[in-house]
């Protein structure tokens, strides 16, 4: 977003893309809607394994070539030719194992996003596919990347719970092995589900919101940085306007929470 910008603005673009509903496997309902839920149900109570939630990921993306159009206002035509990809957390993983190939789509990504992606427990206990190598620029994606990360998520919330995003197999990781161009930003005092709702509904919102450490103070200010940060980064590589990426790798200090460290590296 620009100097002096509200982040509302930035976020509000983010409007509604699409909704798909996996009803055979009953798994997921994907609501991208102004930047405030990117989606209503993940899992119905516990995760797949990892090459299931490729799987499940694939089908939303095949979906897309038959079923978005008719879901969208008449007004509005998709350009599936400018396709960003992105996920949080496990679904960062699973967003950057589609984007290597571990399912095939009929349709390209332009763009890959990770947010706060975890690859698994540790280095030894990776989530299948293990796709992380430890050796650097060693994803072979031949698309722009980001990384968000937290400066909180490899931080124990207390002593009997693990960290919900170790180190190793967080985003640091992830980032090294990203071939340019790719950008990073670390969110220094923000934690792994702060990008969420206040008050996350539901069983499973109920513990996201207790099992990681999150910062002090509302989530607010850090949904409105990874808002602005997305945006800016899909409107530098989809739309060719980079000003507001540059603006925020210049002076930092305008996305309102602290990013430290940040890096981009050109093609």
């Amino acid at each position: 977003m620009s100097e002096g910008e509200d982040p509302n603005t930035a976020t509000a673009s983010m409007r509604l893309l699409y909704t798909c509903k996996l009803r055979e496997e009953n798994l997921a309902e994907i609501v991208l809607v102004d930047g405030k839920q990117s989606l209503k149900e993940l899992y119905c109570l516990l995760p797949p394994p990892g090459y299931e939630e490729i799987k499940y990921a694939a089908a939303a993306a095949n979906w897309l070539s038959e079923g978005l159009q008719s879901e969208l206002p008449e007004n509005v035509e998709a350009n599936l030719s400018k396709l960003a990809l992105a996920g949080h957390s496990r679904g960062g993983k699973t967003a950057f194992s589609l984007a290597l190939g571990y399912a095939k789509t009929t349709l390209g990504f332009s763009v890959l996003l990770g947010i706060d992606p975890v690859g698994g427990i540790t280095k030894e206990c990776q989530i299948a596919p293990k796709i992380l190598t430890y050796v650097p620029r060693s994803f072979n994606l031949r698309i722009p990347v980001m990384v968000v990360g937290t400066g909180l998520g490899d931080e124990k919330r207390n002593c009997l719970l693990p960290p919900c995003a170790p180190d190793g197999v967080n985003h640091k990781e992830f980032f090294d092995e990203c071939q340019p161009p790719c950008c990073y930003f670390v969110t220094r005092d923000y934690g792994h589900m702060d990008m969420l709702d206040d008050n996350p509904q539901g069983l499973l919102g109920k513990i996201s919101d207790c099992r990681c450490k999150n910062g002090n103070g509302g989530r607010e200010p850090m949904r409105r940085a990874v808002g602005g940060l997305v945006v800016a980064f899909l409107e530098a590589y989809l739309e060719g306007d980079n000003g507001d990426l540059k603006a925020i790798i210049d002076e930092p200090d305008i996305a309102r929470v602290k990013l430290d460290p940040i890096e981009f590296i050109e093609a």
